[in-house]
């Protein structure tokens, strides 16, 4: 079985940045892009980034575009999400994600085969 686990939320003023950290445990395992979703109260989860190891490709949803920045060492199953100029709109839990096999689009949650337990980020005015 596959492990994913988060860690870096917690609670930030308006303007102020958090990385978050997601690492992957557990039997052998290579991921094909890893991504982040976000599910603020009373919303669906939404993409939010994501990265494919092959082309080293990124995408990013317009909110965060120029905010936040994916990266990560896919030797490693370990992604991060560096969150700068956070507003309070981006508060929500944030999930990691990592597809097993090549998918048409890393921006859907279906491409995904793992997930991890969520981490709070809380954007404060």
């Amino acid at each position: 079985q596959v492990q994913l686990v988060e860690s870096g939320g917690g609670l930030v003023q308006v303007g102020g940045s958090l990385r978050l950290s997601c690492a992957a445990s557990g039997r052998t395992f290579s991921s094909n892009a890893m991504g982040w979703f976000r599910q603020a109260p009373g919303k669906e989860r939404e993409f939010v980034a994501a990265i494919r190891w092959s082309l080293r490709s990124t995408d990013y949803t317009d909110s965060v575009k120029g905010r936040f920045t994916i990266s990560g060492d896919n030797a490693k199953n370990t992604v991060y999400l560096q969150m700068n100029s956070l507003k309070p709109e981006d508060t929500a839990v944030y999930y990691c994600a990592a597809a097993a096999y090549w998918r048409r689009s890393i921006n859907a949650a279906e491409s995904y085969d793992y997930w991890g337990q969520g981490t709070q980020v809380t954007v404060s005015s």
